[in-house]
C-alpha cells in the first residue's frame, strides 16, 4: 500500500513505498523527525523524487496501429490505484458513460485511464475481434505501468471493454482488480448464448456490477453463474438500473444518484477486499 498523495505533489519513491510530508511546510523529506509524514512499511534510507503526473494524452502504438488514451489523475488524496476503463462496443473514451464513471471515482481519489480501441480510433462503429480489442488493451497496459507505476492497477470497463479485461484477466494478464460494469453476460433476449466460460479462471479478484433491468443480464442466470465461481468475486446490482446505468423517474431516483453508488460500491471494496 503507497502512501496518500495528491497529483502533482512531489514524494519520495524507493520500490514500492512513498514517503510525503503533509504538514509543515518544506519540499517532502524521506525524516519523520522533519515534520510528519505518511508512511507504509519501513521508512526507506534511500530513493528518488517524483512527481504524480498530472492529466495527459497519450498516442499508445499497437502493433502497426496506434489508439489514444487519456489519464485523469484523481482530484483527492488517493493510495495510487489506477483504473483502466475500457468502453463498450457502440462507445468511446469520450462516452457520457466512461466519464461518469471518470467523475465518481477521481473525487474518492481513484485515478483512471480511458481509452479508444482501434476500431474506434480509425472512426469505424464496428467493433474488432475479441483478440485485437485484447492486443489494445494490452498495449494501453504496459503504457500505463510505464507512466504511472501504479501501487494498485485495476482493468475493466463497461459492457464489451470489461467482457475484454475478464479475458485478458482469464489469461493471467498481472492486475491487482478486475471491474466490470454492465457485464454483457448474453445478448438480450438470448439466454443460452452464457458468456461465462473462461469466467471461472480469473484469479484476481472482481466486482461486477449491473443494473437489475439490464437486458444484457439476466439476474437469475448471473446468480447462476455466480455459484459456480470462487470467492474472489463480488456481485453489486444496481436497484432499477438498465445497461447504460439509467433509471425511470418513477423509481424516484435520479442517474446522478446511481453513479455515487457506483462509486461508492467501488471504493469500499477497493478498500475491504483489493490487496
Amino acid at each position: 500500500m503507497l502512501a496518500a498523495v495528491r497529483s502533482g505533489t512531489p514524494f519520495w519513491r524507493v520500490g514500492d513505498v512513498r514517503v510525503v510530508r503533509i504538514g509543515g511546510g518544506g519540499p517532502p523529506v524521506c525524516d519523520a523527525a522533519a515534520g510528519p509524514c505518511t508512511t507504509i512499511g519501513t521508512k526507506p534510507p534511500t530513493g528518488e523524487w517524483v512527481t504524480t503526473p498530472q492529466a495527459a494524452i497519450w498516442t499508445v502504438s499497437v502493433g502497426a496501429d496506434e489508439t489514444v488514451a487519456a489519464w485523469d489523475p484523481p482530484t483527492s488524496d488517493g493510495d495510487g490505484t489506477v483504473f483502466i476503463c475500457a468502453h463498450g462496443a457502440g462507445g468511446s473514451m469520450h462516452d457520457r458513460a466512461v466519464l461518469g464513471i471518470r467523475d465518481a471515482l477521481t473525487p474518492r481519489g481513484i485515478g483512471l485511464v480511458r481509452f479508444n480501441f482501434l476500431y474506434r480510433a480509425s472512426d469505424s462503429s464496428r467493433p474488432d475481434p475479441m483478440a485485437r480489442l485484447i492486443d489494445c488493451f494490452t498495449a494501453v497496459i504496459a503504457r500505463v505501468r510505464a507512466e504511472l507505476r501504479p501501487a494498485r492497477l485495476i482493468i475493466g470497463g463497461r459492457s464489451m471493454g470489461g467482457r475484454a479485461a475478464s479475458m485478458l484477466a482469464s489469461e493471467g494478464a498481472a492486475c491487482d482488480g478486475v471491474l466490470l460494469l454492465a457485464y454483457p453476460l448474453h445478448p438480450p433476449g438470448q439466454l443460452h448464448k452464457l458468456r461465462d466460460m473462461h469466467l471461472p479462471s480469473i484469479a484476481a479478484p472482481v466486482l461486477c456490477i449491473n443494473g437489475t433491468r439490464d437486458p444484457f443480464s439476466d439476474r437469475a442466470l448471473m446468480a447462476q453463474v455466480l455459484s459456480r465461481l470462487g470467492s474472489n468475486w463480488t456481485m453489486h446490482w444496481l436497484d432499477g438500473a438498465d445497461h447504460s446505468f439509467h433509471v425511470l423517474k418513477s423509481s424516484g431516483r435520479a442517474d446522478q444518484e446511481v453513479l455515487v453508488e457506483v462509486g461508492d460500491t467501488i471504493q469500499q471494496w477497493l478498500t475491504s477486499t483489493v490487496r
